[in-house]
């Protein structure tokens, strides 16, 4: 079983939904079917702010799943799904305060 991420990111959390199509082309007709059996994936651009030792903490998570390795994350929108996060940065804010930034990627496992 996947590991879970219970960091909270800050409130305001962008996403993108995408749709996986394939198209052909005949004649002047297009045709465009969905690409395999889960067509939506979602990217979750996350931010969080907080201590050193918080952000120490998520990035002790996030390196611990190599940017391939799949963790459980409970979105907003449609609760616990599948990601990894290959892209993350932090950036210190002066004193003990940093930012964290990082992109969730979703995931699909095979129950």
């Amino acid at each position: 079983m996947a590991d879970t991420f219970t960091f909270r990111p800050d409130k305001s959390v962008p996403v993108t939904f995408a749709q996986r199509t394939r198209s052909a082309t005949f004649g002047g007709y297009k045709q465009t079917a969905g690409d395999g059996l889960n067509t939506e994936t979602q990217t979750w651009a996350q931010t969080f702010t907080g201590s050193k030792e918080r952000i120490i903490a998520i990035l002790t998570f996030l390196r611990a799943h190599q940017g391939y390795r799949s963790f459980i994350w409970a979105t907003p929108l449609d609760g616990p799904l599948y990601f990894t996060c290959a892209a993350y940065g932090a950036t210190p804010q002066g004193g003990n305060a940093w930012v964290l930034t990082a992109t969730f990627e979703q995931t699909f496992q095979v129950q």
